[in-house]
């Protein structure tokens, strides 16, 4: 995106005046998808999109199925199903006439983090941020996922997988944006060896940013954890955002 820049001569006190450049923002704002996780719903992202939002970007969050007002759902909705939400959602919010289709950002948690990590494969994503993002097999893609067995979860989780072992990882692999991955440091869900494996798949990015959050379970359960996941987003966000508005040298 490029600001809109007017030179202009402003009259001051008598026949003075001084010279000026206005800048404007371009027409076009970068657009942000936030993708929850399992067992959550779209409302613990409200905020956050609030406070992206304020950077002057358009954000929307949305209920997978089986989440939000579709819970009764849960029990048979599959991954294949819960991507093809996230894709349908990246579509309405890139098809915003205000959103500038070369700068959106998807944002995701968990499970939301994984799905959020394959679409960037299918679609145009400039920023890639995931916190505790889950790593499943691709065996069983079509079963439904709250059936998956937990067992054989938590086995390929404790193993640091080679880049690009599996459609998450393949499409971090595949990656060229600017990518932010956080970890909870008391997470007993998502390993650090399953967040390693996202880490390690990140090799052909334009930027990485990895950081752990001390103290945190895998849910961010106390407001502390809470406050620095928000705190640490915004930063990543503001930075990401506001180097796209500049011009390159």
């Amino acid at each position: 995106m490029t600001d809109t820049k007017h030179e202009l001569s402003i009259a001051v006190e008598g026949n003075a005046r001084v010279d000026g450049i206005m800048i404007a923002p371009a027409k076009k704002s970068p657009g942000v998808l936030l993708v929850h996780g399992w067992d959550t719903d779209q409302s613990h992202y409200r905020i956050r999109a609030e406070d992206i939002a304020s950077l002057g970007c358009v954000c929307l969050t949305f209920d997978l199925r089986g989440h939000g007002r579709q819970a009764s759902l849960r029990a048979t909705v599959t991954r294949a199903q819960n991507l093809q939400d996230v894709l349908a959602a990246y579509d309405v919010l890139a098809s915003v006439s205000g959103v500038d289709p070369e700068s959106i950002g998807l944002v995701g948690t968990s499970y939301g983090g994984y799905l959020a990590a394959i679409v960037s494969s299918m679609r145009a994503v400039r920023w890639l941020a995931l916190r505790v993002p889950a790593p499943y097999p691709d065996d069983n893609w079509d079963q439904p996922k709250q059936s998956l067995d937990r067992t054989a979860l938590t086995n390929y989780r404790s193993q640091v997988l080679p880049p690009g072992s599996d459609r998450a990882l393949a499409a971090c692999l595949g990656f060229a944006g600017d990518a932010l991955v956080v970890a909870s440091g008391c997470d007993d869900i998502v390993l650090s060896t399953g967040i390693a494996s996202f880490v390690r798949s990140f090799q052909n990015v334009r930027s990485l940013t990895y950081r752990t959050i001390e103290g945190a379970d895998h849910a961010l359960s106390d407001p502390r954890s809470q406050r620095s996941y928000d705190a640490l987003l915004t930063a990543w966000m503001t930075e990401m955002v506001l180097g796209s508005r500049r011009p390159n040298p």
